[in-house]
């Protein structure tokens, strides 16, 4: 099992942090806290990088969820970005890709939050 690292590696304009390790019903309550502290910081657009993302479960996907809308609370929009293909599988099965926006490179996410 991967340990949950939420790491920023943009600042400016669009928060940007990277994710690493199992999104898990073990790890949730972890991501959870960190997501939290992200969105508290009051950056108005956020990209998560879940490249470094081993599994994600349905703990991992609801804690996705609720980052989404505790961002949406304070008026931040949170995107997805570098979404590993068995995860976008699961997102696209569970209609998450309804909720939240998923780009292929934090570039292409940074585009659309630098405006």
């Amino acid at each position: 099992m991967a340990d949950p690292v939420v790491e920023t590696i943009a600042g400016g304009r669009c928060l940007v942090a990277r994710v690493s390790g199992d999104m898990d019903y073990v790890t949730a309550s972890v991501f959870d806290h960190q997501f939290k502290e992200l969105i508290a910081r009051g950056d108005r657009f956020i990209g998560l990088d879940l490249s470094g993302v081993s599994f994600c479960d349905s703990a991992g996907l609801n804690v996705l969820l609720g980052a989404r809308r505790q961002a949406e609370a304070s008026g931040a929009v949170l995107v997805l970005a570098r979404v590993p293909e068995p995860l976008q599988r699961i997102l696209e099965m569970t209609g998450v890709t309804q909720l939240l926006r998923v780009y292929d490179t934090v570039t292409d996410a940074e585009a659309v939050g630098g405006r």
